[in-house]
């Protein structure tokens, strides 16, 4: 894996399930760490085990999904550390209450969801693409998701919104490549976080481990992924090792996709 010392990643997301992970992967390999949450405690132990380990880290928490908190999460990246070199744009919800169809949606859970899951990545690019200029380039990863590929019933803003972000990705792609900006997607299926865990704890109240593993049985690789298995997905993509790689998206979905209908 590449040595990311020196580089200045930002992670929305970032103190818990993949944005964690990412957190974690990316201090390992001695980058300088930006996790923006609006999850103070969360943030607050991500930030002990970091440093625990002595490598440099700092946590934003504020909402990225208001241009408020996006423009202060780089602002304060740039106070810290000086500039920004990579930037994961991770957050994500997928509220219980909000699986339903287009006609019982309520408006305003539509519009938290694709204000959280897309206009965020939207605001995070704004800000952080003048600081990678100042740098002479920089890397976006988007975490979308298979959702954005294919859909599964009663989930059409979280559909909505991971389509927008793939379609986004193809956009930064190609309007930041002559400015060395690389920009890319990666669509996970099941992955082991706090927000899979509360959503099998809604579909099987009696029983939520059950749903899980029948979960993983969908995938062909037959388990759910965890955060690490994004993280190594995402710090590859960052790298060198991937300096041809733009407008792109990569499934981390134990064969999810390749299955056609998985839903």
């Amino acid at each position: 894996m590449a040595d990311f010392a020196d580089k200045v990643v930002i992670v929305t997301g970032g103190a818990l399930g993949m944005g964690r992970g990412a957190c974690l992967a990316f201090a390992k390999q001695q980058a300088k760490v930006v996790a923006a949450d609006i999850n103070g405690e969360a943030a607050a132990d991500l930030l002990e085990e970091i440093r625990a380990t002595g490598e440099k880290v700092h946590a934003v928490i504020t909402d990225v999904s208001r241009a408020e908190g996006a423009r202060r999460v780089v602002q304060e990246t740039v106070k810290v550390f000086g500039g920004v070199d990579i930037l994961f744009n991770n957050v994500g919800i997928q509220p219980n209450s909000s699986y339903l169809d287009a006609e019982a949606l309520p408006e305003e859970d539509w519009d938290r969801i694709l204000a959280v899951n897309l206009k965020s990545y939207f605001l995070m690019a704004k800000y952080c693409i003048p600081e990678m200029k100042r740098r002479g380039g920089g890397v976006i990863i988007n975490n979308a998701s298979v959702q954005g590929l294919q859909s599964q019933k009663q989930v059409p803003a979280y559909a909505a919104s991971k389509g927008g972000v793939i379609s986004l990705t193809r956009n930064l792609a190609l309007d930041y490549a002559e400015h060395h900006i690389r920009v890319l997607a990666v669509c996970p299926g099941s992955i082991d976080t706090p927000m899979l865990r509360d959503s099998a704890a809604f579909f099987a109240p009696n029983d939520p481990e059950s749903a899980v593993q029948e979960w993983g049985r969908r995938h062909p690789l037959g388990r759910i992924g965890t955060p690490e298995d994004v993280a190594n997905v995402v710090l590859f993509l960052a790298s060198e090792k991937a300096s041809f790689l733009t407008g792109e998206y990569v499934c981390v979905d134990g064969g999810l996709m390749a299955k056609g209908a998985w839903e």
